[in-house]
């Protein structure tokens, strides 16, 4: 009998593609390409708010304190939602999740369009939006992985996060040309459109489990534990904290968490919410400064895929430790460098940015899982992920607090680049197990 989960049946009969016909492709490989078009667009929407606080603030008049205080309350429930999702996910089912959260996107970006008070902002786009692309984050990606891929693991890891970082990036030119073309309400309907196109797509391919077509994973059937869904979403809810409670105080949860907090910290909290208005503080035009996180976005996509493959061979630790090493010099090189145009020192740092934005998610999946096993592992990952993105709203508050001090962003960048040196050091001290 053939096996249809084994690599070298790859081309595994794709459900509802007819029977007799010569399969030529796993369906595991179809769901991972919807969930990367899935990453792309939460992560660009989440962090699409970056190239439009200028705009609102001269359009309604608000202050950057306003428009600072709903990115931090975004990437807090956007972080905060993920391991309370990769709990409900077991319950309710990746497709549905999916579907539900594009539809809450869609009306949050609508909604945005005739607001008129700095607290709508921060309902509309720091809870709807945050709660919404927290339940289609990293942590989605990591346990549809987890679910249809036993081989080639690491290398699918690393192209989920190239699509969560890359979608971040990429897209922030577009919606910058929009909003100077036509405006910042502009750029929300792009926003919403994009939603309703992806939505059909997620509801014909997306599927929950291998076993839901007849299939096995992707590398044949995973001997480790198989995950038994909470009978309840409630129930769901609890296990996510009796997971946390259990965890919490080990040597191995506190360095991942520390370590990506870190990471949220110098990644989505100060380059992704505060590179574009400081770079405009310098007198860059914004588009060139958006431009300049697309180049991340594109160098990233090596990055990360490089990344998924080197986790696949080596100690994820040491991995993370240069990761964060070279993330931290070029943290620190951002003050020198910035200014109208773009040097060739410049395009380096922000070489070294994109190669390890999200680098460092393979390894810490990877980390999570050998530590606290299949069972626990993507539960594990969704707090790990809260601690990222709450080290992100905090530094985006805190650098838009220190920018408001000092009339520069300059030592937001210097405490920026010392905490990512200091998580090269946790990163050597990470055990492998719990036990």
């Amino acid at each position: 009998m053939t096996d249809r989960g084994t690599p070298a049946a790859a081309g595994a009969e794709v459900a509802g593609s007819g029977r007799g016909r010569v399969p030529r492709v796993h369906r595991a490989w179809l769901v991972a390409g919807v969930t990367f078009l899935v990453l792309l667009a939460s992560a660009a929407f989440r962090s699409s708010l970056g190239v439009l606080l200028v705009p609102i603030e001269e359009d309604l008049g608000w202050s950057r304190t306003d428009t600072s205080i709903a990115v931090s309350i975004n990437l807090i429930v956007y972080g905060v939602a993920a391991p309370f999702a990769a709990a409900l996910l077991e319950r309710i089912g990746v497709r549905r999740t999916a579907v539900v959260a594009l539809l809450l996107i869609c009306l949050g970006c609508l909604a945005s369009t005739v607001m008129t008070a700095p607290w709508q902002l921060s309902v509309l786009w720091g809870g709807v939006i945050g709660v919404a692309t927290g339940s289609v984050a990293l942590v989605f990606g990591a346990i549809v992985v987890n679910r249809w891929f036993v081989a080639r693991r690491g290398l699918v890891l690393g192209i989920l996060g190239a699509a969560w970082a890359t979608g971040q990036l990429i897209f922030l030119p577009l919606l910058a040309a929009t909003v100077d073309a036509f405006g910042w309400r502009a750029a929300a309907y792009v926003i919403a459109g994009c939603c309703a196109v992806l939505l059909p797509v997620v509801t014909l391919v997306l599927r929950d489990r291998p076993s839901d077509v007849g299939l096995e994973p992707y590398g044949g059937v995973d001997d480790e534990v198989v995950v038994v869904a909470p009978p309840t979403a409630t129930a769901a809810v609890v296990h996510a904290v009796t997971v946390l409670r259990e965890v919490v105080a080990t040597r191995a949860f506190l360095l991942l968490a520390g370590t990506f907090f870190v990471c949220g910290w110098t990644t989505n909290g100060i380059i992704s919410s505060h590179f574009v208005p400081a770079a405009h503080d310098h007198g860059m035009a914004a588009t060139t400064a958006a431009g300049l996180l697309a180049v991340v976005g594109v160098f990233d996509i090596v990055g990360t895929i490089g990344s998924g493959w080197l986790t696949d061979r080596y100690d994820p630790r040491v991995l993370l430790a240069a990761y964060y090493g070279l993330r931290g010099l070029a943290l620190l090189a951002v003050p020198a460098l910035l200014g109208p145009s773009v040097e060739p020192p410049l395009l380096v740092v922000i070489a070294l940015f994109g190669l390890d934005w999200v680098a460092t998610v393979p390894p810490t999946v990877v980390l999570c899982r050998s530590a606290f096993g299949a069972e626990r592992g993507g539960i594990v990952f969704g707090w790990v992920f809260a601690a990222h993105m709450i080290g992100a709203g905090v530094a985006a508050a805190a650098s838009g607090a220190m920018r408001a001090a000092s009339g520069d962003y300059t030592s937001a960048w210097i405490l920026a680049g010392a905490l990512a040196v200091a998580a090269a050091v946790g990163a050597l001290l990470l055990p492998r197990r719990v036990s």
